[in-house]
């Protein structure tokens, strides 16, 4: 995104929190920005394509932090998990999100409206697919009623722990005691056998968006052929680590339903770490070929 535009969606953003996302006009964008209507409409073909940039960046940045929390990490420590979560709270409340997703749910638009059942989903999908990694594969038959449940329990309380205490309200506590809560309950719902909403209810809400056609399919195996053939010049090293790494980058992006790419930059990042030098521009195909594919995908 070039930087007039990126100057137009900050302006705006200013006049959406102090006005209103309703309230304000093109008009007032215009002049608060300081450009033409020409300039704003090659740009925009409407308020609500900006207001949907505008949020659609702010997002792409909380994933990035997000994943950058979980690099090194092990997935299924559940403090990593309160600091992802506390740091997407924090991400609304800085930016004002509440208030403009209030105004997107209850304006007549349905463009508006579909773009935040589609945000919610995929909040509702990474959630998910964190609590398989939080739980495990065993209780993965009841997570989605928990990360649907999750959602709500830590919405409310935010809420009304802002009605109580004001401003002064510790996010981070909100969070953890959320967190604290819905441990408890995937133990219980588990253990009952029993769930409502099966988790292959997903693909139907949200249709799985990481499809790999053939040509990826074969550039990808190429490239990990290659790092294998270079790998046996070292026959010195033991490599067994960075191998099982590879084997797992292969199989996550081909043959799981919805790649995890927070797990996948993690095991690349591991690889970098430790890699032998005469593999060097290998893994840097290999990196560039799973960026490719998540940006794709995105």
């Amino acid at each position: 995104m070039n930087d007039r535009k990126q100057h137009v969606i900050k302006m705006a953003h200013q006049l959406f929190i102090e006005k209103g996302f309703q309230s304000t006009s093109i008009q007032d964008i215009l002049d608060y920005s300081g450009i033409s209507k020409g300039t704003f409409y090659n740009y925009f073909s409407s308020k609500n394509e900006l207001l949907i940039a505008l949020i659609k960046s702010i997002y792409q940045q909380l994933e990035v932090d997000r994943k950058e929390l979980l690099i090194g990490q092990d997935p299924a420590d559940i403090e990593i998990f309160i600091q992802q979560i506390v740091l997407q709270m924090k991400t609304n409340r800085a930016n004002k999100l509440v208030s403009l997703f209030e105004e997107m749910n209850f304006s007549n638009d349905e463009e508006l409206k579909q773009f935040i059942k589609f945000g919610n989903l995929k909040q509702l999908r990474w959630l998910f697919f964190r609590f398989i990694d939080l739980f495990g594969e065993s209780k993965k038959p009841y997570l989605l009623d928990c990360a649907i449940m999750f959602m709500g329990i830590l919405q409310h309380n935010l809420r009304y722990f802002s009605m109580a205490y004001g401003i002064n309200v510790s996010i981070h506590d909100v969070v953890r005691y959320s967190v604290e809560r819905i441990v408890a309950m995937v133990e219980e719902v588990s253990t009952t056998g029993k769930n409502i909403i099966p988790p292959s209810s997903l693909d139907g809400w949200l249709p799985d968006c990481h499809s790999t056609d053939l040509a990826f399919k074969q550039k990808l195996n190429q490239s990990i052929h290659q790092l294998k053939k270079k790998l046996h010049l070292n026959e010195n090293e033991d490599l067994s680590s960075f191998i099982e790494l590879l084997h797992f980058v292969h199989d996550e992006i081909l043959h799981s339903k919805n790649p995890r790419k927070f797990l996948i930059e993690s095991a690349i990042f591991s690889m970098k770490s430790y890699q032998p030098d005469n593999i060097k521009k290998e893994l840097e195909q290999l990196e560039y070929l799973v960026t490719e594919f998540f940006e794709k995908n995105e």
